[in-house]
């Protein structure tokens, strides 16, 4: 592993860093000791508890070892804003490398960030890595690549998306193409549908200020399951590299596009209403505190597409994500087609059900639906399910991500023209939400989603 010596993350004061990255990097170390990693939090404001944040991160995940002992006790904070060349002028003199700075920012003060970064003198070493979202549309994705590669070269730019770090996925990349049982199954000749769903029975938890201005297409579907979709359905690599895997799945994107052509019949939206979710009651999401009703921000989406290669044309692929829905689903779910011949002894043939492939998501399980019996069964046709869950993984999403950053390694992160041809997909959606061709449902918090 590469010694990267220090990991400063600006916008270090937001929930993302105390949630997900230093609990991450908690795992990171734990399964490391050997790494002696500094970390530089830095926000506009003041935080004086910062060594109390980095602390509790690492204890929110039982993280130990010398690894994390070093770097509790060199932690520090750094206050400083972006948009002021001097204050990152000093910000980066006092960093000790070769260093990351991780933008945990919105991408308008990313972009901000790095347009006073390229009159600086940086260093030779610096890496940088993205949070998603890449930019707001595909015009500002351009340009924040743009102005990234007049800092450092593609082989030191992460674009971070930790759904490609979630051990589920790269699970499925192993479960797809170390077995020679399911890989030559992977094609529209046996695919039937293809279905990525993360539906969630949390609400807004306290985040309206940014959901409100974002919602479940950009949030969800734009940032983290087209990325998925493409490292699921991409050609068998030649190899696992930085080079072959974002190759892959940028054409996957490439040739990604809107079910029959028509956002109105690809796309579904949606807003909770007041209801009840495990119990717990929850608000009508247009009542909730900070959210302007008006904007119409919607808490569901569906978008179906299609992969227009060979191997996929014609393969329905449906993306999906809610808040406050009840029985959530969190998987990839693969279904393939019935058999062709329809023997007069089984059932009619639309009684037989076709297999069902699903790996889940966060409740990492693997299980496959398959028919058995049949007319000399006394039992009839029956359904079984196989099904396995995993070793518990050793780093969580994000330690996966930090794990490629100090490896120097971009396989699993985002290269920059699959980063716009996610918002290239999106966009014509996006335009049907705001002229009212995909209508606004409505459905009560704990029910299963709009109809």
């Amino acid at each position: 592993m590469k010694n990267i010596r220090t990991l400063v993350i600006l916008g270090a004061t937001g929930d993302l860093t105390s949630r997900l990255l230093l609990p991450g990097l908690g795992t990171l170390l734990t399964s490391y000791p050997e790494l002696r990693i500094d970390v530089v939090g830095s926000s506009r404001e003041p935080a004086d508890d910062w060594e109390r944040v980095v602390g509790s991160s690492f204890d929110s995940v039982g993280a130990s070892g010398p690894a994390v002992a070093h770097t509790r006790g060199a932690a520090r904070y750094v206050q400083c804003d972006v948009t002021d060349p001097e204050e990152v002028r000093s910000l980066l003199d006092g960093v000790e490398g070769p260093a990351c700075l991780y933008f945990a920012l919105p991408p308008a003060v990313t972009a901000s960030a790095c347009e006073v970064m390229a009159g600086l003198e940086l260093p030779d070493d610096l890496v940088l890595a993205l949070e998603k979202p890449i930019g707001s549309d595909t015009a500002t994705a351009r340009e924040l690549n743009r102005l990234v590669a007049r800092l450092v070269p593609e082989d030191r730019t992460f674009r971070v998306d930790h759904f490609l770090g979630m051990p589920a996925v790269l699970n499925f990349v192993g479960l797809r193409f170390a077995n020679r049982l399911l890989e030559p199954l992977m094609n529209r000749e046996h695919v039937q549908s293809v279905e990525i769903v993360f539906d969630e029975t949390l609400g807004l938890e306290g985040r309206a200020e940014f959901y409100d201005s974002t919602g479940a297409l950009r949030d969800m579907i734009q940032s983290h399951l087209l990325q998925v979709m493409a490292l699921v359905m991409m050609e068998p690599p030649s190899s696992f590299d930085p080079v072959e895997i974002p190759t892959l799945t940028s054409h996957v994107l490439r040739a990604a596009k809107l079910w029959e052509g028509d956002p109105a019949r690809a796309a579904v939206r949606g807003r909770y209403t007041a209801g009840a979710v495990d119990g717990r009651r929850m608000p009508d999401y247009a009542a909730e505190q900070g959210v302007d009703p008006e904007r119409g921000t919607e808490t569901f989406a569906q978008v179906t597409l299609e992969v227009d290669t060979w191997r996929w044309n014609g393969v329905p692929v449906t993306l999906r994500s809610g808040k406050a829905v009840g029985n959530p689903r969190q998987e990839i779910a693969i279904t393939f087609r019935r058999p062709p011949h329809d023997y007069e002894q089984f059932p009619r043939s639309g009684e037989v059900a076709p297999a069902v492939l699903r790996m889940g998501l966060e409740e990492e399980q693997l299980t496959l639906e398959l028919n058995v019996g049949g007319p000399f069964d006394s039992r009839g046709m029956t359904r079984v399910t196989l099904s396995s869950g995993m070793a518990e993984p050793g780093l969580t999403a994000y330690g996966s991500v930090l794990r490629g950053v100090l490896e120097g390694d971009p396989t699993f992160s985002v290269r920059g023209d699959a980063a716009e041809q996610g918002w290239r997909i999106v966009e014509e959606v996006l335009a049907a939400f705001e002229d009212g061709s995909v209508p606004l449902l409505e459905y009560p918090a704990g029910s299963a989603g709009p109809v």
